[in-house]
């Protein structure tokens, strides 16, 4: 069953990981990050030089999912937009107001990434 809009940005809210889709020499790379929804962009923080840092200036996909194996049932919400470096001060800070965790792979992160969506789009599955 498709999702709309509403509850897409309602599901990307409840959650803190998901994974950003993105093509680098020619290869495609899936990366889990952390992230954050701010005023209908995803927000994450990566370091520099790393995939997810490279896909500033690109077009990307985003997704977040939930899946219960046992009961054949789950829901999935995409995003496709164009990645940019945060580096204006004063949204580096809200962004980092927002987060209310250390991202899991560790070490300093401080180089933020913001997708601002061009598409958006959900589903949800769900067994009788």
């Amino acid at each position: 069953m498709p999702l709309d809009a509403e509850e897409c940005w309602s599901l990307l809210s409840s959650h803190g990981v998901g994974r950003v889709g993105l093509s680098l020499a020619d290869d495609p790379v899936i990366v889990p990050v952390n992230y954050v929804v701010e005023a209908g962009r995803i927000a994450y923080r990566t370091a520099p030089g790393t995939a997810t840092a490279r896909a500033a200036g690109h077009r990307v996909a985003f997704e977040v999912d939930a899946v219960d194996d046992a009961m054949s049932r789950g829901w999935s919400v995409l995003v496709v937009g164009r990645a940019r470096h945060v580096t204006e001060p004063d949204m580096v800070g809200r962004l980092a107001e927002l987060t209310h965790a250390e991202p899991w792979a560790g070490g300093v992160r401080d180089f933020w990434v913001l997708i601002d969506p061009e598409r958006l789009s959900g589903r949800r599955i769900e067994t009788d």
